[in-house]
Parts: structure tokens; C-alpha cells; sequence
């Protein structure tokens, strides 16, 4: 009769020595794995990736001499699970145009717009089957990947001209995704952890110019060159920089005094950190940086301050940083970059 109380205490023992063990609660292994899980979430990284072709590009003859540059920008936050947080995607389509003689005949001081700043002047709503505009299928686009892997972004069906043929797709998006699904699998490629977290906004902005082109000459190639600074950023709820990612590219068009292009106008061109040493600023750095280890600290250097604050960082009259703590690793003129990222900030 005894053993019952005796079994009793034991069981009581265990019970309480469990529950002080542990705190409270036992969990059972399907609580911790989400647990596990949603830990590894909050591991959150910014990329961004840039895709630049020259191939519609035209000599001039019945028709004014094209230089057309086309990128595709695309910005990502990506979790610890390698899922899409949260996706932007933009593109710039630049149209400089010369004569049978070799003149540039496009103003010199032209800024370019992305195709969301264009937004109805971009012209595709008309030849829309669903009557669509550029900016509302790329950010249809955008929110459809958004919760997906790389993996089951690779398996969206695409036609040969790279038209996506799912139904729950082609209801928002009937453009060609390829190039997009191409540059978006870069972007996660190249993300790393820089300090956003999954609750802030994730924005692009991006500057195009055209002020270093020049006309043929007899003894020159002329220059068509559309110069894109591109910045993403994240942002929390203070208005503060959590992270930051800029790139740059150059597309180059030369052509001679008949308006005929000599340049390769079939391969893609390189941004400026895909160059790396091959963009060749160290040689003439004052402190011995490339562009891309210059652009990186410039990133560093405005994570954590607001965007009015990047604004207000002192140049010189050619843009040049005037900061010591700045200019220890950033001397390049820093005027395009800001000015992207004033455009980032205020989307």
C-alpha cells in the first residue's frame, strides 16, 4: 500500500524538475524547428544587380544614327531561407541620336528617365493586351516573386520569347520576364547582410546622363555614352538608412564621320563593379581604391544616417567629398550617387 504515494512523489519530482529545468513550457520538436526556423528568417540581406545591353543600337541612313542603351535594375531583400522578402524592378532605356555626319544631335545635357518615372509616357498601355502600363506589370512582377525561392523563380513557365504562360501570371504581367528573372537571380546572387531588417522599405533610384558625349571628327570616333548611377536602399521607420547598395555602368556607342557605329554594340556591358580593377581608378587614386571599393564605403558611410543627411555630406564645386571622415576612403566625385539615392528615398 505503501508504493503508491512513493510512485506518486517520484512522478511530482520529475514533473517539477522538467518544468524548472526548462523554464516553463516544454516545447515539442515541431514548436522548435519553427522556432529554428523563424530565427533564421530574421537574417536579412540587400542586393542589387544591373543588366546593360547596346544591341538595338542603328547607323544613321534614312534614319538618324541610334545609340540605345537598355539596363534592367533589380533590387531584392532576401532572408535566411533564401526566400524574396521584398523585390523592386527598373529599367532606363537611353536614345542618343547622331546624323550621317557624325554629329550628336540629341542636347548633350539630357537626363533620362527609368521607365516608372515615365510612367503612361512610356507608351506600353497602348500595345497592352491586358492595357497595362511598363511600371504596373514590372511591380506586378515584383510582388509575384516576392515569398518565392530562386529555385521556384527559376521554374516560372516562359514561352521562347520569354513571355510568362501562368495564368496567375499573365492576368498582371504579359511582357517578356526573362532579362528580369535573369538580372533578379544576380541580385540574390550578390546579396549580402548589411543591416536591413524584413519590416523595412526597399526602393531604387537611378541617374542617367548623357554629358560626356561628343561628335565624330576626322581623326576621332564619336561618343554616345549613357551614364546610369544606380542606388538601392532600405529604410526603417525613422527614415534611416539600414542598408546600401550602388553600382554605375557606361554604355558606349562610337561611331565615325558617316554616321556608321564601330563599336560592338552585341555584348553585354560590364558595371563598373562587375569591372573591378578592369574600370582602372586605382592608377589614378590619390588613395589607391577602384571605383567598386570606393562605391562600397560611400554605401558604408550613409548606412545609418537619414537621406537629407546624405544630401547635406560637403562637396566641392566638381562634387568631390570635403569630409576627412570621408574622404579617407572615398574621393570620387560622390554628386551622381547622391543624387540617385535622393530618388531611392523618395519612393
Amino acid at each position: 500500500m505503501r508504493r503508491l504515494p512513493i510512485v506518486v512523489l517520484v512522478v511530482l519530482l520529475v514533473s517539477a524538475l522538467l518544468v524548472g529545468c526548462g523554464g516553463g513550457e516544454v516545447q515539442e520538436p515541431e514548436e522548435q524547428q519553427e522556432q529554428e526556423a523563424g530565427d533564421q528568417a530574421e537574417v536579412v540581406k540587400t542586393g542589387l544587380a544591373v543588366q546593360t545591353v547596346l544591341n538595338k543600337s542603328a547607323d544613321a541612313g534614312e534614319n538618324p544614327g541610334l545609340a540605345q542603351t537598355d539596363s534592367t535594375v533589380v533590387a531584392v531583400m532576401v532572408d535566411g531561407n533564401d526566400k524574396i522578402i521584398k523585390c523592386v524592378i527598373e529599367a532606363v532605356q537611353s536614345k542618343i541620336n547622331f546624323d550621317e555626319n557624325g554629329e550628336v544631335t540629341t542636347p548633350v545635357d539630357t537626363m533620362f528617365l527609368t521607365k516608372t518615372e515615365l510612367g503612361d509616357e512610356y507608351g506600353m498601355r497602348v500595345a497592352s493586351d491586358i492595357g497595362r502600363e511598363w511600371d504596373e506589370q514590372a511591380a506586378s512582377l515584383a510582388e509575384y516573386v516576392e515569398g518565392k525561392t530562386l529555385d521556384e523563380i527559376k521554374a516560372i513557365a516562359v514561352d521562347e520569347g520569354s513571355y510568362p504562360t501562368d495564368s496567375d501570371l499573365t492576368a498582371t504581367v504579359t511582357m517578356a520576364i526573362g532579362g528580369y528573372l535573369d538580372t533578379l537571380e544576380t541580385a540574390v546572387a550578390q546579396a549580402q547582410e548589411l543591416g536591413a531588417s524584413a519590416s523595412d522599405e526597399l526602393s531604387i533610384g537611378v541617374t542617367t546622363t548623357m554629358k560626356n558625349s561628343v561628335s565624330a571628327e576626322d581623326d576621332k570616333p564619336g561618343l554616345a555614352e549613357a551614364y546610369s548611377t544606380y542606388v538601392a536602399i532600405t529604410k526603417d521607420a525613422e527614415d534611416k538608412i539600414t542598408s546600401c547598395v550602388v553600382d554605375s555602368s557606361q554604355g558606349k556607342v562610337n561611331f565615325d564621320t558617316s554616321g556608321k557605329i564601330t563599336s560592338d554594340i552585341e555584348g553585354r556591358v560590364k558595371s563598373k563593379k562587375e569591372l573591378g580593377d578592369d574600370y582602372g581608378m586605382r592608377g589614378t587614386s590619390d588613395i589607391g581604391k577602384e571605383w567598386d571599393e570606393q562605391a562600397n564605403a560611400f554605401a558604408e558611410y550613409v548606412t545609418g544616417k537619414t537621406p537629407s543627411e546624405v544630401a547635406g555630406i560637403a562637396v566641392d564645386d566638381e562634387g568631390h567629398p570635403t569630409d576627412s571622415d570621408l574622404t579617407s576612403s572615398v574621393t570620387m566625385a560622390i554628386g551622381d550617387l547622391q543624387s540617385a539615392l535622393a530618388k531611392a528615398a523618395e519612393k
